[in-house]
Protein backbone atom coordinates (compact mmCIF):
# COMPACT_ATOMS: atom_id res chain seq x y z
CA UNK A 1 0.00 0.00 0.00
CA UNK A 2 1.40 3.32 -1.12
CA UNK A 3 2.09 6.06 1.56
CA UNK A 4 -0.64 8.16 -0.08
CA UNK A 5 -3.40 6.04 1.07
CA UNK A 6 -2.39 5.90 4.70
CA UNK A 7 -4.93 7.31 6.20
CA UNK A 8 -7.96 5.57 4.48
CA UNK A 9 -7.00 1.93 6.24
CA UNK A 10 -7.87 3.57 9.60
CA UNK A 11 -11.48 2.50 9.04
CA UNK A 12 -14.53 3.52 10.47
CA UNK A 13 -13.00 3.10 14.43
CA UNK A 14 -10.78 5.81 13.77
CA UNK A 15 -13.52 8.31 11.69
CA UNK A 16 -16.16 7.61 13.93
CA UNK A 17 -15.75 6.02 17.04
CA UNK A 18 -18.38 3.68 18.79
CA UNK A 19 -21.26 5.11 20.39
CA UNK A 20 -21.22 4.78 24.57
CA UNK A 21 -24.85 2.44 23.91
CA UNK A 22 -23.97 -1.58 22.17
CA UNK A 23 -23.25 -1.21 18.82
CA UNK A 24 -23.51 -4.33 17.45
CA UNK A 25 -25.49 -5.52 14.30
CA UNK A 26 -29.51 -5.25 14.45
CA UNK A 27 -32.08 -5.71 11.97
CA UNK A 28 -34.43 -2.79 11.09
CA UNK A 29 -36.82 -2.44 8.50
CA UNK A 30 -35.24 -0.73 5.05
CA UNK A 31 -37.56 1.71 4.52
CA UNK A 32 -36.74 3.60 7.73
CA UNK A 33 -33.57 4.51 6.44
CA UNK A 34 -32.91 7.91 4.17
CA UNK A 35 -29.47 8.40 2.24
CA UNK A 36 -27.01 10.40 3.44
CA UNK A 37 -27.61 14.22 2.17
CA UNK A 38 -23.36 14.74 1.91
CA UNK A 39 -22.48 11.61 0.40
CA UNK A 40 -20.17 13.04 -2.30
CA UNK A 41 -21.62 10.31 -5.06
CA UNK A 42 -24.19 11.77 -7.32
CA UNK A 43 -24.82 9.28 -9.40
CA UNK A 44 -25.03 5.31 -9.65
CA UNK A 45 -24.49 2.86 -12.39
CA UNK A 46 -28.03 1.29 -13.00
CA UNK A 47 -26.53 -2.17 -14.52
CA UNK A 48 -24.27 -2.30 -11.68
CA UNK A 49 -26.60 -1.94 -8.67
CA UNK A 50 -28.93 -4.49 -10.79
CA UNK A 51 -26.32 -6.97 -10.49
CA UNK A 52 -25.78 -6.11 -6.65
CA UNK A 53 -29.58 -6.48 -6.05
CA UNK A 54 -29.24 -10.30 -7.95
CA UNK A 55 -26.83 -11.17 -6.02
CA UNK A 56 -28.44 -9.70 -2.43
CA UNK A 57 -31.35 -11.98 -3.98
CA UNK A 58 -29.66 -15.19 -3.61
CA UNK A 59 -27.39 -14.45 -0.93
CA UNK A 60 -29.07 -11.88 1.29
CA UNK A 61 -27.26 -8.42 2.50
CA UNK A 62 -24.07 -10.02 4.05
CA UNK A 63 -22.05 -6.82 4.92
CA UNK A 64 -24.18 -4.49 7.52
CA UNK A 65 -24.82 -0.92 6.66
CA UNK A 66 -23.91 2.04 8.90
CA UNK A 67 -26.23 4.23 10.40
CA UNK A 68 -27.17 6.93 12.43
CA UNK A 69 -30.44 7.49 14.11
CA UNK A 70 -32.19 10.26 13.41
CA UNK A 71 -35.96 11.82 14.55
CA UNK A 72 -38.26 8.60 12.91
CA UNK A 73 -35.42 6.49 12.03
CA UNK A 74 -31.81 6.12 10.55
CA UNK A 75 -29.58 7.98 7.88
CA UNK A 76 -27.16 6.13 5.82
CA UNK A 77 -23.46 6.62 6.81
CA UNK A 78 -21.59 3.63 4.81
CA UNK A 79 -23.63 1.40 2.45
CA UNK A 80 -25.94 3.52 -0.42
CA UNK A 81 -25.48 1.11 -3.33
CA UNK A 82 -26.39 -1.77 -0.57
CA UNK A 83 -28.84 0.18 1.18
CA UNK A 84 -30.66 0.20 -2.94
CA UNK A 85 -29.52 -2.70 -4.23
CA UNK A 86 -31.67 -4.17 -1.05
CA UNK A 87 -34.40 -2.05 -2.08
CA UNK A 88 -34.33 -3.37 -5.53
CA UNK A 89 -34.18 -7.12 -3.95
CA UNK A 90 -37.47 -6.73 -2.03
CA UNK A 91 -35.86 -6.92 1.29
CA UNK A 92 -37.86 -4.99 4.14
CA UNK A 93 -35.24 -5.76 6.88
CA UNK A 94 -31.53 -5.48 6.63
CA UNK A 95 -28.81 -5.53 9.51
CA UNK A 96 -27.19 -2.40 10.67
CA UNK A 97 -24.49 -1.20 12.58
CA UNK A 98 -25.81 1.86 14.39
CA UNK A 99 -23.45 4.94 15.44
CA UNK A 100 -23.47 8.48 16.01
CA UNK A 101 -21.68 11.02 13.76
CA UNK A 102 -21.48 14.52 13.86
CA UNK A 103 -22.38 16.42 10.31
CA UNK A 104 -18.38 16.80 9.40
CA UNK A 105 -17.94 13.06 10.11
CA UNK A 106 -21.00 11.91 7.75
CA UNK A 107 -19.12 13.75 5.16
CA UNK A 108 -15.85 12.16 5.92
CA UNK A 109 -17.04 8.74 6.59
CA UNK A 110 -18.90 8.71 3.07
CA UNK A 111 -15.68 10.37 1.40
CA UNK A 112 -13.23 7.73 2.56
CA UNK A 113 -15.46 4.88 1.90
CA UNK A 114 -16.05 5.89 -1.71
CA UNK A 115 -12.16 6.31 -1.73
CA UNK A 116 -11.21 3.54 -0.74
CA UNK A 117 -13.97 1.81 -3.40
CA UNK A 118 -12.67 4.02 -6.07
CA UNK A 119 -16.35 4.53 -7.02
CA UNK A 120 -16.06 8.67 -6.74
CA UNK A 121 -15.67 10.94 -10.28
CA UNK A 122 -13.12 13.00 -9.32
CA UNK A 123 -15.56 15.73 -9.80
CA UNK A 124 -17.49 14.54 -6.95
CA UNK A 125 -13.84 14.42 -4.61
CA UNK A 126 -13.10 17.46 -5.31
CA UNK A 127 -16.82 18.65 -4.33
CA UNK A 128 -16.45 16.45 -0.94
CA UNK A 129 -13.03 18.05 -0.46
CA UNK A 130 -14.46 21.80 -1.48
CA UNK A 131 -17.57 21.08 1.25
CA UNK A 132 -14.89 20.09 4.04
CA UNK A 133 -12.98 23.06 3.42
CA UNK A 134 -15.73 25.63 3.16
CA UNK A 135 -18.17 23.85 5.74
CA UNK A 136 -16.40 22.70 8.25
CA UNK A 137 -13.08 25.32 7.99
CA UNK A 138 -10.97 22.33 7.42
CA UNK A 139 -7.38 23.36 5.64
CA UNK A 140 -6.23 21.25 2.80
CA UNK A 141 -3.71 19.66 4.16
CA UNK A 142 -5.61 18.77 6.77
CA UNK A 143 -8.17 17.25 4.05
CA UNK A 144 -5.10 15.65 2.83
CA UNK A 145 -4.23 13.86 6.39
CA UNK A 146 -7.85 12.88 6.64
CA UNK A 147 -8.01 11.27 3.41
CA UNK A 148 -4.75 9.70 3.08
CA UNK A 149 -3.70 11.98 0.23
CA UNK A 150 -0.92 14.53 -0.14
CA UNK A 151 -1.69 17.97 -0.10
CA UNK A 152 -0.59 18.72 -4.06
CA UNK A 153 -3.23 15.88 -4.80
CA UNK A 154 -6.02 17.74 -3.34
CA UNK A 155 -5.19 20.79 -4.57
CA UNK A 156 -4.76 20.13 -7.73
CA UNK A 157 -8.75 17.95 -7.52
CA UNK A 158 -9.93 21.11 -6.17
CA UNK A 159 -8.76 23.13 -8.89
CA UNK A 160 -11.21 21.04 -11.14
CA UNK A 161 -13.79 23.04 -9.87
CA UNK A 162 -12.84 25.89 -12.47
CA UNK A 163 -12.95 24.29 -15.09
CA UNK A 164 -16.04 25.78 -17.38
CA UNK A 165 -19.56 23.40 -17.11
CA UNK A 166 -19.27 22.10 -20.45
CA UNK A 167 -15.67 20.46 -19.39
CA UNK A 168 -17.08 19.23 -16.05
CA UNK A 169 -20.21 17.59 -17.69
CA UNK A 170 -17.81 16.06 -19.99
CA UNK A 171 -15.33 14.69 -17.24
CA UNK A 172 -18.93 13.65 -15.46
CA UNK A 173 -20.28 11.83 -18.56
CA UNK A 174 -16.50 9.89 -18.97
CA UNK A 175 -16.41 11.77 -22.63
CA UNK A 176 -12.56 13.06 -21.02
CA UNK A 177 -10.39 11.98 -18.54
CA UNK A 178 -9.39 13.16 -15.68
CA UNK A 179 -5.91 13.58 -17.24
CA UNK A 180 -7.20 15.54 -19.77
CA UNK A 181 -8.94 17.71 -17.72
CA UNK A 182 -5.89 18.51 -15.85
CA UNK A 183 -4.37 19.55 -19.08
CA UNK A 184 -6.65 22.77 -19.95
CA UNK A 185 -5.90 24.04 -16.10
CA UNK A 186 -3.43 25.40 -17.72
CA UNK A 187 -4.72 27.04 -19.97
CA UNK A 188 -6.21 30.47 -19.18
CA UNK A 189 -10.05 31.66 -19.60
CA UNK A 190 -12.98 29.17 -20.68
CA UNK A 191 -12.85 30.16 -24.21
CA UNK A 192 -9.45 28.15 -24.97
CA UNK A 193 -10.31 25.60 -22.68
CA UNK A 194 -13.73 25.13 -24.88
CA UNK A 195 -11.52 24.78 -28.20
CA UNK A 196 -9.61 22.18 -26.53
CA UNK A 197 -12.68 20.32 -25.28
CA UNK A 198 -13.72 19.72 -28.55
CA UNK A 199 -10.78 18.78 -30.24
CA UNK A 200 -9.89 16.21 -27.68
CA UNK A 201 -14.05 14.81 -28.56
CA UNK A 202 -13.85 15.13 -32.31
CA UNK A 203 -10.44 13.96 -32.23
CA UNK A 204 -10.39 11.45 -30.35
CA UNK A 205 -7.16 13.18 -28.84
CA UNK A 206 -4.71 11.40 -25.68
CA UNK A 207 -4.02 12.88 -22.34
CA UNK A 208 -0.41 12.99 -24.24
CA UNK A 209 -2.07 14.32 -27.16
CA UNK A 210 -3.97 16.92 -25.27
CA UNK A 211 -1.12 18.11 -22.87
CA UNK A 212 0.85 18.85 -26.21
CA UNK A 213 -1.81 20.64 -27.57
CA UNK A 214 -2.29 22.63 -24.42
CA UNK A 215 1.43 23.49 -24.45
CA UNK A 216 1.47 24.65 -27.99
CA UNK A 217 -1.51 27.07 -27.11
CA UNK A 218 0.41 28.40 -23.83
CA UNK A 219 3.88 29.03 -25.65
CA UNK A 220 2.48 30.75 -28.80
CA UNK A 221 3.90 34.34 -29.25
CA UNK A 222 0.77 36.73 -29.43
CA UNK A 223 1.72 38.44 -32.38
CA UNK A 224 0.95 42.36 -32.49
CA UNK A 225 -1.78 43.42 -35.03
CA UNK A 226 -0.93 44.79 -38.57
CA UNK A 227 -1.49 48.23 -38.79
CA UNK A 228 -3.71 48.69 -41.87
CA UNK A 229 -2.35 49.24 -45.49
CA UNK A 230 -2.68 52.87 -46.25
CA UNK A 231 -4.14 53.84 -50.20
CA UNK A 232 -1.60 54.79 -52.85
CA UNK A 233 -3.45 58.43 -52.38
CA UNK A 234 -2.73 58.83 -48.48
CA UNK A 235 0.78 57.74 -49.26
CA UNK A 236 1.41 59.95 -51.67
CA UNK A 237 0.06 62.80 -49.37
CA UNK A 238 2.14 61.56 -46.68
CA UNK A 239 5.14 62.45 -48.91
CA UNK A 240 4.03 66.05 -49.92
CA UNK A 241 4.16 66.68 -46.56
CA UNK A 242 6.95 65.06 -45.74
CA UNK A 243 8.99 66.55 -48.61
CA UNK A 244 7.37 70.72 -47.27
CA UNK A 245 8.09 70.01 -43.53
CA UNK A 246 11.20 68.35 -44.37
CA UNK A 247 11.06 65.80 -41.62
CA UNK A 248 9.08 62.45 -41.28
CA UNK A 249 5.27 62.26 -41.57
CA UNK A 250 2.93 59.85 -40.20
CA UNK A 251 -0.51 60.26 -42.03
CA UNK A 252 -3.84 57.65 -40.83
CA UNK A 253 -7.34 57.96 -42.00
CA UNK A 254 -10.26 56.59 -40.17
CA UNK A 255 -13.85 56.53 -41.23
CA UNK A 256 -14.70 59.23 -39.20
CA UNK A 257 -10.95 61.72 -39.66
CA UNK A 258 -7.62 60.84 -38.98
CA UNK A 259 -4.52 61.87 -37.82
CA UNK A 260 -1.20 63.80 -39.11
CA UNK A 261 2.06 63.09 -36.92
CA UNK A 262 4.96 65.34 -37.51
CA UNK A 263 8.42 64.07 -35.98
CA UNK A 264 11.21 66.74 -35.12
CA UNK A 265 14.58 66.03 -32.98
CA UNK A 266 15.69 69.09 -32.10
CA UNK A 267 14.83 72.93 -31.50
CA UNK A 268 16.35 73.75 -34.82
CA UNK A 269 13.76 71.54 -36.54
CA UNK A 270 10.79 72.85 -34.83
CA UNK A 271 11.63 76.13 -35.55
CA UNK A 272 11.94 75.46 -38.92
CA UNK A 273 8.31 73.42 -38.90
CA UNK A 274 7.07 76.14 -37.29
CA UNK A 275 8.19 78.82 -40.15
CA UNK A 276 6.64 76.83 -42.89
CA UNK A 277 3.31 76.28 -41.15
CA UNK A 278 2.92 79.39 -39.65
CA UNK A 279 4.89 81.65 -41.40
CA UNK A 280 6.89 84.42 -40.34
Amino acid sequence: MSSERRGLGKGLEALIPPAPTPSGVTEVEVDRIVPNPRQPRQALDPEALQELATSIEEQGLVQPLVVTEVEGGFQLLVGERRWRAAQLAGLEMVPVVIREATPQQMVELALVENLQREDLNPLETATAYQQLVEEFGMTQQEVADKVGKNRVTVTNTLRLLKLPDEVKNALLSDEISEGHARAMLRLRGGVAQLQVLQAIINKGLSVRQTEDLVRRMVEEPKTEPKPPQKSPELRALEDEFRQALGTKVNLTQGSRGGRLVIYYYSDEELQGIYDVIVGD
